[in-house]
């Protein structure tokens, strides 16, 4: 039996989303508020895990990483907001080229944004880092879950991957209204990774003892089946809301990356009923 643990739910949540800033702040492009929304959210989700796992049951490996990832964190996020002046490349470029725009145009010089480009910059590896450690911490709570092991391990650190993904999307698409004129590709990818880790994330919950036992009668979900049917509402949704999302991005208008921000709040809640209702279910 495999359990399902909130202190566990929770960790997961921060580390593979923390995990998915890397991928969006190593692009250079997103301004660094965004990097100090998401590490505020996803510090305060492995604080939780923590106060969790100590309020119930602690297992000693998976709060000790837990502990070193909300160090990385914090670390991560002290330097961000050290070197602030500096700003990030991409957005330092576009900046200087609307602004430059403007003024060719009308004649006026604009007040814009000012960046110090002698200073260093942020360095992204910070944020692998403290997603690295959050992994670890997520794969020793998968392995005190119960048996099988390996099992356990690979569906918790797919959750991870699966949850985290898709909550970082549908916080980007809120940037674009803070920072105008960034470039859709940061969203494209995670949306992409999103559609991605639905395969994998799929296939795990499929895996004996799966959610095949459930939906042919071997276990029962006590709503004669009812919520497996809802599971499978739920993966189909969730793939259907990616493409729909993707579609969405491919429309010139500015309105497209709003309307792909509320398809992502969407899919988050199919993507949770996805992970979290199978792994419910399968906890016998």
């Amino acid at each position: 039996m495999i359990r399902v643990d909130g202190a566990t739910v929770l960790l997961q949540w921060a580390a593979g989303g923390w995990l998915f800033l890397w991928v969006t702040t190593r692009r250079r492009e997103v301004g660094l508020g965004y990097g100090w929304l998401q590490r505020l959210t996803f510090l305060a989700l492995a604080a939780g895990s923590l106060v969790a796992a100590f309020a119930t049951e602690p297992t000693w490996t998976r709060e000790i990483a837990t502990i070193g990832f909300v160090v990385a964190g914090v670390v991560a996020l002290g330097v961000s907001v050290v070197r602030r002046k500096a700003g990030v490349a991409g957005q330092r470029d576009v900046v200087e080229r609307r602004t430059t725009r403007v003024a060719e145009m009308t004649g006026i010089d604009r007040d814009e944004q000012r960046f110090d480009k002698s200073a260093a910059e942020f360095p992204p590896v910070l944020d692998l880092v403290a997603a690295c450690i959050g992994l670890v911490a997520v794969l020793f709570g998968s392995i005190a879950a119960g048996d099988p092991a390996l099992l356990s391990v690979v569906r918790g650190i797919t959750s991870a991957l699966f949850l985290g993904v898709v909550t970082d999307a549908m916080l980007l698409g809120h940037w674009y209204l803070v920072q105008p004129g960034l470039a859709r590709a940061p969203i494209h990818e995670l949306v992409k990774w999103t559609g991605v880790l639905w395969v994998p994330e799929t296939i795990v919950m499929l895996i004996p003892t799966g959610m095949v036992s459930l939906l042919n009668g071997t276990i029962d979900d006590a709503y004669n089946g009812l919520l497996g049917w809802f599971w499978i509402a739920c993966v189909v949704t969730t793939i259907g809301l990616v493409f729909v999302t993707r579609a969405a991005l491919k429309e010139r208008e500015y309105s497209a990356v709003m309307a792909a921000t509320g398809l992502m709040y969407l899919a988050i809640l199919t993507a949770f009923g996805q992970d979290l209702v199978a792994r419910i279910l399968l906890d016998h």
